[in-house]
């Protein structure tokens, strides 16, 4: 008789145990799905001149799911947008989607429209700190500008995102368009404005942002 007791104990406990696990399972699969990565870019990132689907921001969506990582990309980019831009629309894109991670990729319609270099940077900071503060990770994407700018120019907005990165502890990807716009053919990697990379340039486009989305994930 106390043999049978202590095994229907046992029974009880099992069943016990087995029921908080299928009343947590649904709350660890929400805790798993529950990224969503916000991207604010400009042209680079809005598939400007490309079929929908080809830009580097689609193929991420791609990867993410052939990599078993369940999250949510919301790209929030839009052609010709500044720093200034972003960072006036990025608050009320933080109430809306809630991001646990956000991406940056804005800065070069700054060089071209010749803002100061203290205003894109000024911009870039208080978006890090905005998103940071809303509780998401920053990924930090890096631009650079021809040489015909001039090398002290080029290299001072090139050391602008590290800058920001540095300050605000985000992670960066230096260049977006590296092994793109620095190869010896790059001229037959843009499209007729030699400003836009042609669809073949995206998966390398992706490849740099991924090297720093990765251990963010």
């Amino acid at each position: 008789m106390q043999g049978q007791r202590q095994h229907f104990k046992r029974r009880r406990l099992v069943l016990r145990a087995a029921g908080l696990f299928l009343l947590a399972a649904p709350l660890l699969t929400q805790a798993a799905s529950s990224r969503t990565v916000l991207i604010v870019g400009d042209s680079l990132s809005a598939e400007y001149g490309l079929a929908r689907g080809s830009g580097w921001v689609a193929l991420l969506e791609a990867r993410l799911t052939q990599q078993g990582i369940a999250a949510q990309v919301v790209n929030a980019s839009i052609s010709g947008e500044t720093t200034s831009g972003g960072r006036t629309r990025l608050p009320a894109l933080l109430k809306q989607h809630r991001p646990t991670h956000v991406v940056i990729e804005l800065g070069g319609n700054d060089a071209l429209r010749g803002f100061p270099l203290r205003t894109t940077q000024d911009n870039l900071n208080a978006m890090v700190q905005a998103s940071q503060a809303a509780g998401a990770k920053v990924l930090l994407v890096g631009m650079q500008v021809p040489p015909n700018y001039g090398k002290r120019y080029a290299d001072d907005f090139a050391a602008v995102f590290g800058r920001v990165a540095q300050e605000r502890k985000a992670a960066l990807v230096p260049f977006l368009l590296k092994g793109v716009a620095d190869r010896a053919d790059a001229r037959d990697w843009f499209q007729g404005d030699g400003i836009h990379p042609l669809a073949k340039a995206h998966p390398m486009m992706l490849d740099n942002v991924w090297s720093g989305l990765k251990p963010l994930l």
